[in-house]
């Protein structure tokens, strides 16, 4: 098996990551604006997205592939991501995936900056949410 890279993705390599979206039937799509992060074989394996927030970075668009995952590629990916970061990172996610996100480090939010606070009570009414934060 061929090593696994870690990488930001340029802006010009955008439509890559919603391409490897869609391929995988996933609902999420490339960031606009921020930080793309890839894991790549010989072609995209995972991805998250980080959008400056509060002084901080709000975390999304987390997806594995589904014939990689278990390799703890998420996990190497988000360490790979917020090494370079100063200040908080928050993420929304399914109570189902609490334990994975808290062993990455991420606790529950108490108190979210008002952009995202809006988005959780949004996001929220149609599907259970828990507010992550890492410190």
């Amino acid at each position: 098996m061929t090593d696994i890279r870690f990488s930001l993705l340029s802006d010009t390599c955008r439509p890559l990551l919603d391409k490897f979206y869609r391929e995988h039937r996933s609902p999420m799509r490339a960031v606009s604006q921020g930080q793309r992060w890839v894991a790549k074989q010989s072609q995209i394996v995972g991805a998250l997205c980080l959008t400056p927030v509060a002084h901080g970075h709000w975390l999304t668009g987390l997806f594995v592939a589904p014939p990689m995952r278990g390799q703890a590629i998420a996990r190497r990916l988000i360490s790979h991501a917020l090494e370079p970061l100063a200040g908080p990172v928050w993420l929304f996610c399914h109570p189902d995936l609490l334990t994975f996100y808290q062993q990455s480090g991420f606790e529950p939010a108490t108190d979210l900056p008002s952009p995202l606070a809006d988005k959780f009570m949004r996001y929220s009414r149609s599907k259970p949410l828990i507010a992550l934060i890492k410190l």
